[in-house]
């Protein structure tokens, strides 16, 4: 079958072993060669609405693989005739550079969705990776802040106006920003939403009387998920303090540096890792350890987990059950410490 021809892909990202902060500064290196790589990430873009995340790490791991296969075979990729052994192969490899287990995970599943890609295509006969196995993952239960903790960090945005502190050299606290990250954290924490979630907010999406907001969730998914009254008052007190009131498809939260664009989920993280600070929180939280405090909280209150499959847009129930060893964990730690005959 012959392969349609590609457009210009994005410029690639570093290698996924680099740190964060390296893939920030480091500038675009030349796109890839490798016209399927290069459809397949247009198919992810495009097709199935994938996060920007998705699509960086799934680049950099499938430009990775590709660099490593020519430096290794002395030959381009040919991915019809790959086989498993080859890809026992590039896992020593990976094993040898000390990657973790979660990183390899990473790198592996990328190629597993880019080999159902080929076969859809025809591209490729077979998935190579089908089967293959992999360092087993740790078993690690999701970090998450306790009701106290979450009004603590609810407080702190407020708590920046009544003692201001500079956000970088010569630049004075925003009262607007102040109250945008209340409201941010509120909805964050009222509607369980991922960053890219929260930042792609639309005033349309909030149906005010409902007390419901439209989520475009992974894939292009939309759901519709209760928002509670706390959370709408700190939109609405954050609105009017803005120039003009969104309406349409303008942002629910606005950037500061530019006008009406929304805010970014870099900029999020930056302002949590200020706010939990404040509240005297581990700044190495992430937005998404918000939305594990609201799964965690519900089922702890006894909502059912299929609710809260539905509410978090969860597309398998086995990622939901995640939050119920937390909350058995919680009730073995009560009843050890409670009972007399534990």
């Amino acid at each position: 079958m012959k392969a349609p021809q590609p457009t210009a892909a994005s410029p690639l990202t570093p290698p996924l072993s680099a740190s964060a902060g390296e893939r920030e500064r480091t500038s675009p290196v030349p796109e890839t060669r490798d016209k399927w790589i290069q459809l397949f990430l247009q198919h992810l873009a495009t097709d199935r609405g994938a996060s920007v995340y998705t699509q960086r790490n799934y680049q950099s791991a499938l430009d990775e693989f590709h660099r490593w296969y020519l430096a290794e075979r002395k030959a381009p990729s040919q991915w019809d005739q790959l086989g498993r052994d080859d890809f026992r192969t590039y896992l020593r490899h990976l094993g040898r550079h000390k990657l973790g287990r979660a990183a390899i995970a990473l790198r592996f599943s990328a190629l597993r969705t880019f080999y159902k890609f080929l076969i859809r295509h025809g591209a490729a006969a077979t998935s190579p990776i089908k089967n293959l196995t992999l360092p087993k993952l740790a078993k690690r239960l999701p970090k998450f802040l306790t009701i106290q903790q979450m009004k603590d960090l609810l407080d702190a945005p407020l708590r920046g106006l009544a003692k201001p502190v500079s956000e970088s050299v010569g630049r004075p606290v925003s009262v607007a920003a102040c109250y945008r990250d209340l409201a941010v954290l509120e909805t964050i924490y009222s509607c369980g939403l991922r960053a890219g979630e929260l930042c792609g907010l639309e005033a349309e999406d909030i149906r005010w009387e409902e007390e419901i907001v439209r989520v475009r969730g992974k894939g292009k998914k939309e759901r519709l998920v209760p928002i509670g009254e706390p959370a709408l008052l700190a939109i609405k007190t954050y609105w009017a303090r803005l120039p003009t009131t969104p309406v349409g498809t303008g942002p629910v939260f606005q950037s500061e540096t530019r006008a009406r664009s929304p805010l970014s989920p870099l900029m999020l993280q930056r302002r949590l890792k200020k706010y939990l600070a404040l509240a005297g929180l581990d700044p190495a939280l992430t937005p998404h350890k918000l939305r594990h405090s609201y799964a965690t909280h519900l089922l702890d209150a006894g909502a059912d987990l299929r609710s809260v499959q539905e509410l978090l847009g969860h597309a398998h129930l086995v990622t939901t059950q995640v939050y119920t060893h937390v909350s058995t964990a919680r009730l073995k730690k009560a009843y050890d410490q409670a009972h007399p005959r534990a």
